[in-house]
């Protein structure tokens, strides 16, 4: 028996302002969807965060619905539990529900554990770091129900573990039910998988299925997990998505136009056009001379960023520790900011991905509308 653990799709996504880099995290997830119909897989489970934001556009959600659709057509099922990207304060039911509702997918992450093909299923909607305590008795039970069965057990979680990253870890390896035989993890970008002596079975992230605005610019792998379940023993495969190359590049000022000219060399014969960041270091910059050959690369770019840094700046173990998933270090500083938790989650969930993308008025439309939830509540 074979499976697909996709997480972290942000179908919706756009960076840049641009369509182009909208449609190429549908191209990916797409790809996705296909492997997994080529390789006759026997499931799917998405892993959480979904759609890039809580109210994603209608595109978004039509390429969710066409994709379960092929699923469907081709006798393969499919599971899914929600990320924090996925779950709106202001609306009451999320909108992956849609398809859970629909029967084009089922919805797992209510904690109840399911049997499907002689394998148990289950899963948890993303937990904050604050409401873990109470599902330690969750995590007991769950691990009492599976325990006895002889089947291979997955559970599914959109979390982050600190054996994993220490900046956005949320609980450790050791909270976890101990009697599962696979770990489909959501949450962190970075493709990593571990196992654990005190775990059945490995903990496994896939990653993002195409670089997001928290990770940067950088030349890295994207893809997704096929399990194979025949056996034992869960054995992840990793399959490679064919993404638009990315790359950051560190430059000395004086050395500048020769660079550049190594670059346009580089990328003559990509099929894609790049994703670019230039890092500047030096004295005595002239930022006039540094944009107009930052220019060469305008016209075989889809996005070229430069800035000037420092060596003491990009060496330091600050720089290189950064927390992977900024987002959440956002949402811990506005949290501290603001006072409120919820209000934080409104702020960086919901508004700052939709202005980030100059959706003023989708903006506007989400803040009228906590507003007249608050003053139904408020005259409660």
């Amino acid at each position: 028996m074979l499976f697909s653990h996709i997480a972290d799709t942000h179908l919706g996504l756009v960076q840049y302002g641009s369509n182009e880099r909208e449609q190429d995290v549908y191209d990916v997830f797409n790809q996705a969807i296909d492997i997994s119909i080529k390789d006759h897989v026997d499931f799917v489970i998405f892993a959480g965060d979904i759609f890039h934001v809580p109210n994603p556009n209608g595109a978004a959600i039509i390429q969710m619905a066409n994709a379960l659709k092929r699923l469907k057509q081709n006798n393969i099922d499919s599971f899914f539990i929600l990320g924090d990207h996925d779950i709106s304060r202001i609306r009451g039911t999320p909108i992956p529900f849609i398809y859970h509702n629909l029967e084009f997918s089922k919805y797992i992450g209510n904690g109840k554990p399911i049997e499907y093909k002689g394998v148990m299923l289950a899963g948890l909607d993303k937990i904050r770091k604050t409401e873990m305590s109470q599902y330690e008795e969750t995590f007991s039970n769950l691990d009492k129900i599976v325990e006895k069965f002889s089947g291979h057990k997955i559970l599914v979680l959109h979390q982050g573990i600190t054996e994993f990253n220490k900046f956005a870890g949320e609980l450790q390896s050791t909270d976890l039910p101990k009697n599962f035989t696979y770990y489909a993890m959501g949450h962190l970008h970075d493709k990593d998988i571990k196992q654990f002596n005190h775990l059945k079975g490995p903990i496994a992230y896939p990653g993002s299925i195409e670089l997001t605005n928290s990770e940067g610019i950088k030349d890295v792998k994207k893809g997704f997990f096929e399990v194979d379940i025949s056996g034992s023993e869960a054995m992840p495969k990793w399959i490679e998505l064919d993404t638009r190359p990315q790359f950051s590049v560190n430059v000395d000022y004086k050395e500048l136009t020769k660079i550049i000219d190594e670059i346009i060399e580089k990328i003559s014969n990509f099929t894609k056009k790049p994703i670019i960041e230039v890092k500047i270091q030096g004295k005595d910059i002239d930022t006039d001379y540094v944009q107009a050959q930052i220019a060469k690369l305008n016209a075989l770019t889809l996005e070229c960023k430069w800035k000037i840094t420092t060596k003491q700046i990009s060496d330091s173990s600050v720089f290189l520790d950064r927390p992977s998933v900024i987002e959440d270090e956002m949402f811990r500083l506005s949290t501290d900011a603001l006072g409120s938790e919820q209000d934080a989650n409104f702020v960086i969930k919901e508004l700052l991905p939709v202005l980030s993308t100059d959706g003023t008025d989708q903006a506007l439309q989400i803040i009228l509308e906590n507003y007249e939830k608050f003053k139904k509540e408020e005259n409660q």
